[in-house]
């Protein structure tokens, strides 16, 4: 007994490393099949599916993970400024500065933000060139970049929620965060790069700077926003700060309450906008003080007298309290507004536009809702109706509403496997003209705002570039070659969410569709007005500034081809095995 147990879950864990062998790579299905006539393989690409747009409006942009900064152009979509607030942290509370002969004098202030780069050549003098990555638009495209004082608080909890939930803010926060700046800017260097034309710049940093000891030694980091600050605004504010003001953070970030990134356009250069990890970015004050040392008596070479020294001192404020993206949409393409504004819900769009930040996205339903007949289990032979375990049974349709779709019924009938089903999505790139397409896609559980089952059972992860992880699931940009020339898409697995609608009764959930910066984060932000489609969206698309047009599912719509006669439109296409 023990034996034929041990065998049969032997059999079973064969039996799912194969279909799981499915799922990895449809085409190498039947490849080894030899004499079965069992059975036929086929596809499917003629099921119903509807998409339409949706727009979003202000989303909750607080504590991103990453976040837009500069002016994006894009003639597909329009002009979006993306601006950005902060709270400061001091790295080590209540910092004793010294006054023994003359008071603490501060040599500069540096702000830092290091930008995502790569290396891409090191010459043999040691001279390091880097690549920028996640810039859009022009590469250095000019902007006029402004950094205040900000007034206005960024609470922790909400005090409409009796402090129980986070406080919410929204992208549209801008004009409001605006009008809480305090005096004048702060980068007010001499050097218009830190300001008046600002420009995201790829080169090494190289600087000379003084270690505890007073000696100076070169320093090479890698690129990053490096902007000069004002000395007087810190000696007032850090250095003579009223007593406990410094004591710890909490007193801290309501005494500064923080630094708000203002955009403008310059006037010589369209702009372009970057992806930061703020979280990074810090503000270091270099300063002096006196000291009390030692100094040796060289005849002696003990100890003579103690003297008084201006050492080198640094105090750091880092970037890791609460932020705010704020976005304003300006310019805005003619098509995209028609299209987000009047959506066709009932028989879907044959544009669908996704769009990052206070974007839109695309609302997708697989499957014809039409529910007239049922599928009950019954003895092939006598009609009698059967319980689903029963071996000897199989599926008939029945006249009567069961809740779930006949095309899912049919399925069910036709005893088809389901091996592989995926989402396609062709970019219409005329309507995209040069506009940047963004490497990633992401399909989701609009019902419930979570990921399809298809995302979770993928385990690649790529730390090092998100956009390269949940490869099997997908949505990543992809050419390929027509008669017509070259065709771009994105195709989306998701065949166990497929699978599971069939075999176990799941319910057909409608699916959000949108762009996003990072696969790796399924995290969801609230919509400030919610529709009839959601209230939230996924917060990578809200971190990302560009967007890309696809093709729809409009019936009444006739879509581009390529030479086999695929139509670009939006399709399902399901592979099974049938019995014969």
């Amino acid at each position: 007994m023990y034996r034929n147990s041990f065998l049969k879950q032997v059999l079973l864990g064969l039996i799912v490393v194969v279909f799981a062998s499915c799922d990895k790579d449809f085409n190498e299905i039947g490849t080894n099949i030899i004499g079965d006539d069992h059975f036929d393989f086929d596809s499917d690409t003629t099921f119903f599916i509807k998409a339409y747009n949706q727009k979003l409006g202000p989303v909750a942009s607080n504590n991103l993970a990453i976040n837009a900064l500069g002016i994006y152009n894009n003639p597909a979509f329009g002009t979006t400024t993306s601006n950005f607030v902060t709270q400061l942290e001091l790295a080590s509370g209540n910092p004793i500065f010294t006054t023994i002969d003359n008071a603490p004098v501060i040599d500069s202030v540096v702000l830092t933000v290091p930008y995502f780069s790569r290396l891409s050549e090191t010459s043999s003098a040691g001279v390091k060139t880097y690549e920028l990555d996640s810039i859009f638009g022009p590469s250095l495209s000019k902007f006029k970049l402004s950094v205040y004082e900000s007034g206005f608080y960024l609470r922790d909890l909400d005090p409409t929620e009796q402090f129980g939930v986070q406080q919410v803010f929204y992208t549209d926060k801008n004009a409001e965060i605006d009008s809480y700046k305090i005096g004048d800017r702060l980068n007010n260097s001499t050097d218009i790069n830190e300001n008046d034309q600002f420009f995201f710049n790829p080169d090494e940093i190289r600087e000379n700077i003084a270690n505890k000891d007073g000696v100076v030694k070169l320093v090479k980091t890698v690129p990053a926003m490096r902007l000069h600050l004002r000395n007087d605004f810190f000696t007032q504010r850090i250095l003579n700060a009223p007593s406990g003001q410094l004591y710890n953070n909490n007193v801290f970030k309501n005494y500064i309450r923080g630094l708000y990134f203002k955009v403008e356009n310059a006037g010589v250069s369209p702009g372009n906008t970057a992806i930061l990890d703020f979280k990074k970015g810090k503000v270091t004050v270099y300063y002096k003080q006196d000291a009390r040392t030692k100094e040796d008596d060289p005849a002696t070479t003990s100890v003579n007298e103690e003297v008084i020294a201006r050492l080198p001192k640094t105090l750091v404020m880092n970037m890791t309290g609460n932020t705010v993206s704020m976005l304003n949409n300006e310019n805005e393409a003619s098509n995209y507004l028609s299209f987000i504004n009047n959506p066709d819900v009932a028989t879907g769009d044959e544009r669908l536009y996704l769009k990052g930040g206070e974007g839109s996205i695309a609302v997708i339903d697989i499957f014809d809702p039409t529910d007239v007949n049922k599928t009950i289990y019954v003895n092939p032979t006598t009609g009698a109706v059967l319980p689903s375990d029963d071996e000897n049974g199989e599926f008939i349709l029945a006249p009567g509403s069961n809740g779930v779709s006949d095309e899912i019924d049919q399925i069910k009938v036709n005893k088809w496997l389901i091996n592989e089903a995926n989402l396609v999505f062709y970019v219409d790139k005329g309507a995209m003209g040069n506009a940047l397409q963004p490497e990633r896609i992401y399909l989701y559980d609009l019902t419930n705002n979570s990921p399809v089952f298809d995302y979770l059972i993928d385990n690649i992860v790529n730390s090092a570039n998100p956009k390269r992880s949940k490869t099997i699931f997908g949505g990543l940009l992809e050419k390929e070659t027509v008669a017509q020339g070259e065709r771009t898409k994105y195709k989306i697995r998701i065949t166990n969410h497929v699978r599971n609608l069939i075999n176990k009764d799941s319910t057909n959930v409608r699916l959000g569709l949108s762009v996003t910066d990072n696969i790796n984060n399924i995290s969801m932000s609230k919509l400030k007005n919610p529709n009839l489609a959601t209230d939230k969206a996924p917060t990578m698309s809200v971190a990302s500034p560009i967007g890309t047009i696809l093709y729809g599912t409009k019936s009444s719509t006739s879509f581009p081809t390529s030479e086999n006669g695929k139509e670009s439109r939006l399709r399902l296409e399901i592979y099974y095995t049938k019995p014969n």
